[in-house]
């Protein structure tokens, strides 16, 4: 049997995109032996691959506790530091160990002072977590092992990179796809979408590198801040995912 990596893609809220495609990806019997993630996508990888069930997944990240500011603090580089987050995480990985989970990840972070990617299979899971979900200018940056770390979408939004060559099929699913509809520049979202603008290519071109390739269209319609939209974006993507049967047989059919 061949092994199956799939690397997740960031996106802020949008991340709960994933869990709609790996619920759909289930249920055509793909499953991973392997994940990688920036972000968002690191989140819900090292969730997933902990056992927790999608529901329980939405449930954590979508409470009101996850996103409570209650729960952050003033920082000096970023408006808050990710103090708050730290707590959760040590609640739903009492163990704070890559080893412990069932299935292997590999999650980016971007040394911000260095300037270039890295990727961690080993190490403290909750501080890494936090790292790779670092938005700039919002979180103060988190220190590790010497390294000065913020979101790893900053320079590798879809990290298939630490599974070529350690799988025998690769799955990427990128949740930013740019709706190209006027009425959707909103002035609220410009940052979100000259972000994404300035990435996409990059991130698209690793298509040719995957088996298959997962892409929700239009998924600018969603706010990479509006967590309230989490069950639209779950639904949306896992419909997306069921109507490409065809695709994920032809993906299953050379196992």
């Amino acid at each position: 049997m061949k092994t199956i990596g799939i690397a997740l893609s960031g996106g802020g809220a949008r991340g709960v995109a994933h869990l709609g495609v790996l619920k759909a990806l289930k249920e055509f019997g793909v499953m991973p032996n392997m994940l990688s993630g920036s972000s968002a996508g690191a989140m819900v990888a090292a969730f997933y691959a902990s056992g927790y069930s999608d529901e329980e997944i939405m449930e954590i990240t979508t409470g009101s506790r996850f996103f409570s500011l209650a729960h952050f603090h003033i920082g000096k580089s970023g408006l808050f530091d990710m103090g708050g987050f730290e707590e959760i995480y040590h609640q739903h990985f009492p163990q704070n160990s890559f080893e412990a989970l069932s299935i292997p990840i590999h999650i980016a972070a971007t040394d911000i002072v260095r300037g270039e990617s890295k990727y961690y299979s080993s190490g403290d899971l909750a501080k890494i977590i936090m790292a790779s979900s670092c938005v700039p200018t919002v979180f103060e940056p988190v220190e590790y092992e010497g390294h000065t770390l913020l979101d790893g979408g900053i320079l590798n939004n879809l990290p298939i990179e630490p599974l070529l060559g350690n799988c025998d099929k690769l799955i990427g699913v990128y949740v930013n796809s740019l709706s190209t509809s006027a009425d959707n520049l909103l002035m609220k979202n410009l940052p979100d979408r000259t972000f994404h603008l300035a990435i996409s290519q990059r991130e698209r071109a690793k298509a040719s590198k995957c088996q298959l390739f997962i892409e929700p269209v239009n998924m600018s319609q969603f706010g990479m801040f509006e967590i309230h939209q989490a069950k639209q974006i779950y639904d949306y993507a896992y419909e997306y995912t069921k109507g490409l049967k065809a695709e994920i047989e032809a993906f299953m059919a050379d196992r």
